[in-house]
């Protein structure tokens, strides 16, 4: 398993989810990533598409100037 940050900040729908699903093709099962983003979008997009996908949604974190997504890749049968 291995940790990986994906910089989607300053990107506007439907960008990150994009940005988002091409990283994953680069990755294995077990992974982690965290998507950095500033839409507020994302908290309904990314965890939607890891619904549609299979990946799996870990928790949403923000602040005033960011928000972090985590997921877990999962297999792509």
């Amino acid at each position: 398993m291995s940790h990986h940050i994906l910089d989607a900040k300053r990107l506007l729908c439907p960008m990150p989810v994009i940005r988002t699903q091409n990283k994953v093709k680069q990755l294995s099962p077990g992974d982690i990533l965290d998507v950095i983003c500033t839409d507020p979008g994302v908290t309904s997009d990314i965890p939607a598409w890891c619904r549609i996908t299979g990946h799996r949604f870990i928790d949403v974190k923000s602040d005033a100037d960011e928000i972090v997504i985590r997921i877990e890749i999962r297999s792509r049968d």
